[in-house]
């Protein structure tokens, strides 16, 4: 069921809050996409909502294990924070003060494309259990794919909400940089994380959004609300960059069926082909820094050893997982003296450039689509190659280096498997995404 249809089930007293949080409890987790159920809190949450509550406090919904429910342990898929527990929710857990179903499995500390890297297990895509749901919300994406859950929520920093809502045929957005407040999210890279709903409908995704957007005094980096008004007509933008030759067949032919009878221009992002390099310097420098806190002093996994020296080196290997690992010794060479202006400068340089790309289009055209994915979910341990597994996110990144809006919807499938289409927009115009969003959903459901 969708946000709405359980609103009108409980309007209609068809069942109680306390029966549908059960409905869902209940359900077994087939496609691993839980690290953590939460029962116990869940019933007890449900028990306390009465008429009068907010809609979405009636809910039942699951969250990433990178995002704060106090009390609830917060493990972000790492050996790391296996026994953690939070002290405090995350802003956005206090603003839909729903039912926590439980917290969805991710690749450990966001850092993943397939949700293969979490120290727990691999997510299987309910499609198909051979092949990956996606990352790093793969255990988000999965559980709403799979009806365990009516909606998630997720943390994108290249496309980490919306290349897994591609591979599991949900709807995934991922909200302009500021939008959402990020307090009480595990930071990966803070100048490119945010928090966004993985839902069924573009509708319960608005629902959700428009729950969670505000200014928060605990994140210096959440801004005013003051989205674009709607408009009733859309001109809109394909990127050449985006339709290339490696592309699979069929997602490109389904993005073009999608959109027959839309108003569309052919247009250029020159510097698309340095968004992937510029990413992965950025990204993991912060990540980097971030990760310097997990030494095992104050909380997490603790090694043995006779000395401190020895036990931070110890804590630290044992608890990273391998691609953890390699990002933290890239950001540092890139940060390092000597190399500092030659990488982590120059792609700070370069993503100035990329968004300077999206301005000169966004003075012309009200929104860009392109395909979510080149192709459709790739099977488990397929890619052993770390670049051709960053490679996935190859049509996302440049959204997060530029701060923009985009929204992945399901548009068609090729061969039982879902395949995304990603629209772009201009900061703060979530209200309008979601309108050429619905605009395509129901075109596609035709």
């Amino acid at each position: 069921m969708t946000i709405r249809e359980i609103e009108q089930g409980l309007k209609n007293k068809k069942f109680s809050v306390l029966e549908i949080a059960k409905f869902y409890l209940n359900k077994k987790d087939k496609v691993n996409a839980f690290i953590t159920r939460t029962k116990e809190l869940a019933i007890l949450q449900a028990k306390k909502k009465k008429d009068n509550n907010d809609l979405l406090s009636k809910i039942p919904y699951a969250v990433k294990d990178n995002i704060m429910v106090k009390g609830v342990k917060t493990t972000c898929a790492s050996k790391a924070l296996k026994d953690y527990r939070a002290l405090y929710s995350a802003t956005c857990v206090e603003r839909i003060n729903g039912i926590v179903l439980g917290k969805t499995n991710l690749d450990e500390f966001a850092m993943g494309s397939s949700t293969e890297t979490s120290f727990f297990h691999t997510t299987k895509n309910p499609h198909d259990f051979k092949r990956v749901p996606g990352g790093s919300s793969g255990g988000s994406a999965a559980a709403v794919a799979a009806d365990l859950a009516p909606y998630a929520i997720g943390s994108d920093t290249g496309g980490s909400i919306r290349l897994p809502a591609s591979f599991c045929g949900v709807v995934g957005l991922k909200p302009t940089y500021g939008a959402v407040s990020r307090y009480g999210l595990v930071a990966f890279a803070s100048s490119l994380d945010q928090i966004g709903p993985l839902t069924k409908t573009v509708e319960d995704a608005e629902f959700v959004f428009n729950k969670i957007a505000h200014k928060d005094k605990k994140d210096l980096t959440s801004l005013d609300r003051k989205f674009i008004k709607k408009k009733k007509t859309f001109k809109i933008g394909l990127p050449k960059e985006y339709f290339i030759s490696g592309i699979d067949p069929e997602v490109k032919k389904a993005i073009e069926k999608a959109i027959q009878g839309l108003k569309t221009e052919k247009i250029s992002l020159p510097n698309t082909k340095y968004a992937l390099a510029s990413y992965y310097i950025i990204s993991t420098a912060e990540a980097s820094a971030n990760l310097a806190r997990f030494d095992g002093i104050r909380y997490g996994n603790k090694a043995k050893a006779k000395d401190l020296l020895s036990f931070y080196l110890k804590t630290r290997a044992e608890s990273f997982g391998q691609e953890v690992k390699r990002r933290i010794m890239l950001g540092t060479f890139s940060l390092s003296s000597g190399y500092y202006d030659a990488y982590y400068n120059k792609a700070q340089k370069v993503r100035e450039l990329i968004t300077e790309d999206f301005k000169k289009v966004f003075q012309k055209f009200d929104f860009i689509i392109t395909p979510t994915s080149p192709s459709v979910a790739f099977k488990i341990g397929e890619k052993k190659d770390p670049i051709s597994m960053y490679l996935s996110d190859i049509f996302t990144v440049s959204v997060n280096l530029a701060g923009l809006p985009a929204i992945s919807i399901p548009v068609g499938k090729s061969n039982n498997l879902p395949i995304g289409l990603q629209i772009i927009g201009k900061p703060f115009d979530e209200e309008n995404i979601f309108q050429l969003a619905k605009l395509i959903e129901k075109k596609c459901q035709r």
